[in-house]
């Protein structure tokens, strides 16, 4: 390996953003790692009076009050008795007041892939009959395709407004 080989290597890399991937109603989808603080198990949390269906609650998080989203009801997915495999996601999410942290509970935890920029395609237009704000992007990743969401805009657009923030 020459010299310049070594440095195209590091600049891919660096190009390169690592997703984690979980399974919600059996398709893969993606958030940026570096947003991802922890995986927990599932624990039912406190319910909360006067949210939206999918906000199920809150846990404390070493002192921290933390919502927890059911993505199967923010997606308007078919509800599952949640299993073995059911996890919660713990993200920071960024609004107007500031980074907030979230629990996301989805099916299972997949993987970890590095995607490169080229990698991701534009989440196809559906004319306005579904739903697609909260789509990053789209990756194939072998033969997978890993749907990349935008926590940013799937938190503010309806978790924090319509929960009075939480």
């Amino acid at each position: 390996m020459t010299n310049s080989d070594t440095a195209l290597m590091q600049d891919k890399n660096e190009d390169t953003s690592q997703y984690l991937t979980f399974m919600l109603a059996g398709e893969e989808y993606g958030v940026e790692i570096l947003r991802v603080q922890e995986i927990r198990g599932w624990e039912p949390p406190t319910d909360i009076p006067n949210t939206p269906d999918y906000v199920l609650g809150v846990i404390n998080l070493r002192g921290t009050v933390v919502p927890i989203i059911d993505l199967r009801k923010r997606f308007d997915l078919e509800n599952v008795e949640f299993g073995k495999t059911t996890v919660v996601v713990v993200v920071k999410v960024q609004h107007e007041k500031g980074e907030r942290t979230m629990g996301l509970v989805v099916d299972a935890v997949s993987d970890v892939y590095d995607i490169l920029p080229e990698q991701i395609r534009p989440s196809p237009d559906f004319g306005g009959v579904v739903s697609t704000e909260f789509v990053k992007g789209l990756a194939k990743i072998n033969k997978n395709m890993i749907i990349l969401l935008d926590l940013d805009l799937l938190i503010n657009q309806g978790v924090l407004s319509e929960a009075g923030n939480v």
